[in-house]
């Protein structure tokens, strides 16, 4: 059986570098941080492979080439200050904690002391991980340069929005139906401008589902 680290390597070399993401950081990071460490015991085999990875009921650890794709978008450097909504167990932080300054990783509360415990393992000392609804963000830490949900999304409500700095970017996927599309945002006088960069599904994360008004 191969041992963890080679799968590390096939992953980056086979799920990440071919689907052109080329910034270093990102490869390094990826290469680092060991994924098997945060999903449930029972799905470490699982780990690597080339799709999302159910961590608990509705939801997931974003499957390689997408999470990528997304961090290449987002574009983050070292003096960023991270929101990473749906954080999980911590991988998506531990990964973007080697390309900003710092890392607000936020999720409920049942998941939230995994993901510290996870991280404080690690030695990740520059994420922060606070517990609460995900749709209401972490405006207390805010704003941010660059935010990144974990997840799908149907909306976003506008009190994530509002805790984005002008200028910065924010990542998701957008569910429409089974169709998924990955969008970009910049925050340009108070607006977000959205772009589409790449075809993707997840599950919705709680509290980003549009609201349906009643037919008859």
């Amino acid at each position: 059986m191969q041992d963890f680290a080679t799968r590390r390597t096939m992953m980056v070399d086979t799920q990440v570098r071919p689907n052109d993401v080329t910034k270093f950081p990102i490869i390094e990071a990826m290469l680092h941080v060991p994924r098997e460490e945060f999903v449930p015991e029972g799905r470490r085999e699982a780990a690597y492979i080339g799709e999302n990875v159910e961590i608990a009921a509705g939801r997931v650890i974003l499957e390689p080439r997408n999470f990528a794709k997304m961090l290449d978008a987002l574009d983050v450097v070292p003096d960023d200050l991270v929101l990473d909504i749906g954080c999980g167990l911590g991988y998506s932080s531990a990964v973007i904690a080697r390309l900003a300054e710092a890392v607000v990783a936020l999720e409920v509360e049942d998941m939230a002391g995994q993901a510290e415990t996870l991280l404080a393992e690690m030695d990740v000392d520059n994420a922060a991980v606070v517990a609460g609804p995900l749709a209401e963000g972490a405006a207390k830490h805010g704003p941010y340069d660059a935010i990144m949900i974990e997840g799908a999304v149907e909306t976003v409500p506008s009190a994530v929005l509002d805790q984005l700095k002008e200028g910065g970017r924010i990542a998701a996927i957008f569910m429409e139906g089974a169709l998924g599309v990955a969008r970009i945002g910049y925050k340009i006088n108070g607006q977000i401008s959205w772009r589409d960069i790449f075809n993707g599904t997840a599950p919705v994360l709680p509290g980003f589902v549009l609201e349906r008004g009643f037919v008859l």
